[in-house]
């Protein structure tokens, strides 16, 4: 599909960094280790099974519920027009590092095999308190891999605490805020705008994830650890924990507000709007709620360009020590009505039904992708700091990546939450602690055992 008009680029590759290999060769002698916690399941998980009845497949099922058009346009007159994003991109607020010049603790979060082939890290003074979530890329946004004349990466940051906002009575979602100011949830979400090809290096800029109260006049700060999200045309779909039933909130990429007021609180305040430090915010435009209380939510999403029509594929989240049990896994088709870009595929009910979904022996899934009938599963194997593993599964059997003089799983970064394929390159983009980072789907597959 082509979006705006847009015309495809040839790939341009890069020379492995020097950096990144030295910081590999390092590593694998740590990577050899194998503990008992990889035995039985974890040395073969087999096949993906299919689950086709309608009592495995309902709970899976969504209902899309938009923010009334009058609350964004109430928000919009409110806080002045969009701006669009060459102006957010242009106005940076810092710019990333190229692995090299990275701290080494840093570094060590990067995969053994394969190895990246492009990495950069955050700064920590300003990622501080932040805990990285999900990636996507203008590659999902458009198939020539551009929005305009941009190459854009969005960084999913989250952090747990109290949010100061103004008092409200319901948002878009149906949930309340606190008349004592607060917001009634604990916890921001940003996310980082990255223009690639910056001048000096890629350079980001701070926008904070809101949701619309009191019918628009007030914005409250979506609480949540953002550990999916697709950035598909011109809308962004993030994931939601379990708070209110919604599953995965929608950001249209063409509103971005500006915030007017420097300082900690969370939507319009005396002097104007705030954005708890960011000087953008971004409102949600719309939610896909669960069917029951016990309905499984998406952990890990991503987008699948091989399928007709594209679709988002997601792994189900699961509560932290509840790992015991078997993973699903399940896709929903996006929508093909021009009028409805960026959107899933609904009934005339409003709902969206999982188009195909299946069940993995893999536990601790963490990251998700498919792509040409494979899924690609990133699974924690112990504590953030010890290295993951990462399998490629279909209906036929399961492999995973090897390294190490004894061909160890434990090779992938342990703390990496995302994959997205960015079609245009061929690459695979990821994050984990302060390090973003790419690599070649390609490896993948031959580093597969």
């Amino acid at each position: 599909m082509k979006h705006r008009g847009r015309h495809r680029r040839r790939r341009r590759g890069r020379a492995l960094r020097a950096a990144l290999a030295g910081t590999a060769l390092a590593l694998t002698a740590a990577a050899t280790m194998i503990s008992t916690s990889q035995a039985t399941v974890a040395d073969d998980p087999g096949a993906l099974e299919s689950l086709t009845s309608a009592e495995a497949t309902a709970p899976l099922r969504l209902t899309e519920r938009p923010v009334p058009r009058d609350w964004l346009d109430r928000l919009s007159d409110g806080m002045g027009p969009a701006v669009p994003m060459d102006a957010v991109l242009a106005d940076a607020d810092g710019v990333l590092r190229e692995a090299d010049s990275c701290p080494a603790d840093d570094r060590r979060a990067l995969p053994v095999e394969p190895e990246a082939t492009r990495a950069y890290c955050w700064d920590g003074a300003d990622t501080s308190g932040w805990e990285a979530g999900a990636v996507t890329t203008s590659g999902d946004a458009d198939d020539d891999g551009r929005w305009g004349p941009h190459r854009v990466i969005l960084s999913g940051w989250s952090r747990s605490g109290p949010v100061s906002g103004g008092p409200g009575d319901a948002s878009a979602d149906g949930s309340p805020a606190g008349a004592d100011g607060t917001t009634g949830r604990d916890g921001l979400a940003r996310v980082a705008f990255v223009d690639r090809d910056a001048a000096g290096g890629p350079s980001y800029t701070w926008v904070l994830l809101a949701v619309p109260v009191q019918e628009g006049r007030d914005y409250r700060a979506l609480a949540s650890s953002v550990s999916g999200m697709v950035w598909y045309q011109d809308k962004l779909l993030v994931t939601a924990d379990r708070q209110d039933g919604s599953a995965l909130y929608v950001y249209d990429i063409d509103r971005v507000q500006r915030a007017s007021v420097s300082g900690p609180s969370v939507g319009r305040v005396a002097d104007g709007w705030s954005a708890a430090g960011a000087r953008y915010v971004l409102p949600a435009v719309g939610a896909y709620r669960t069917t029951g209380a016990d309905a499984p939510l998406p952990g890990g999403i991503s987008l699948d360009r091989s399928t007709t029509p594209d679709s988002l594929v997601a792994h189900e989240a699961r509560p932290e020590g509840d790992d015991d049990g078997p993973t699903r896994l399940w896709r929903y088709a996006f929508s093909v009505d021009p009028l409805r870009s960026g959107l899933l595929a609904t009934d005339p009910a409003s709902r969206v039904d999982a188009v195909a979904a299946y069940e993995t022996r893999l536990t601790d899934v963490r990251s998700v992708l498919s792509h040409r009938s494979g899924w690609y599963l990133g699974r924690v194997t112990g504590t953030p700091d010890e290295r993951g593993t990462l399998w490629r599964q279909d209906t036929e059997g399961a492999r995973p990546v090897r390294c190490g003089a004894d061909d160890t799983y434990r090779c992938w970064s342990g703390d990496a939450g995302s994959l997205s394929h960015w079609q245009e390159t061929g690459e695979v983009w990821s994050q984990s602690g302060r390090m973003l980072f790419a690599l070649p789907l390609d490896s993948v597959d031959r580093s597969l055992d």
